[in-house]
């Protein structure tokens, strides 16, 4: 897998010694909020998510550790061909790095595996995603009620999908 450097971060494949950093992100309930997941309650567990991703099998995706100023600040990726998945932890919203790092993983996405679109599952209370998946021209598919149950708690999803360019 590619390390690839970018105005701001560095896109890389995941190391054993993330995962203090993806924990601190991982149990961040704001973080994990739209995650289909909760957050994470120990560091093994965190470890075992780590083990998953280090371990994808060849042609299953491709998960970037995106590294700021030599600080794991987050994931990006393509997981299950064509689906893009990201989290950044809470003290680096706002700045265009999850852009920044999901144009690198389109572009990827698109020339070196290539796509011929990526889609994505977004909860549809998380403007946030879905404010940047429209910036990056990714457009609305459909909807489903009901589709995850996180902590006891049933979210619904928004499908989006960007076609690869002409």
């Amino acid at each position: 897998m590619a390390r690839i450097e970018t105005q701001h971060l560095i896109l890389r494949p995941a190391r054993v010694d993330d995962a203090n950093d993806l924990h601190a992100i991982f149990t961040r309930s704001e973080a994990m909020r739209y995650w289909s997941r909760p957050p994470h309650e120990s560091l093994a567990e965190t470890r075992e998510w780590l083990a998953s991703m280090i371990e994808i099998p060849s042609g299953a995706g491709e998960d970037f550790i995106i590294e700021h100023e030599g600080r794991c600040i987050g994931k990006a990726g393509l997981w299950r061909f064509p689906e893009i998945g990201f989290i950044l932890h809470p003290d680096f919203w706002g700045r265009g790095f999850a852009r920044e790092a999901l144009e690198v993983v389109l572009a990827r996405g698109f020339a070196v595996h290539a796509l011929d679109h990526v889609i994505a599952d977004v909860d549809p209370r998380n403007a946030a995603s879905l404010g940047l998946l429209a910036r990056l021209g990714f457009h609305e598919t459909a909807r489903a009620q009901r589709t995850w149950q996180v902590d006891g708690e049933w979210c619904d999803s928004v499908y989006l999908k960007l076609d690869a360019p002409r």
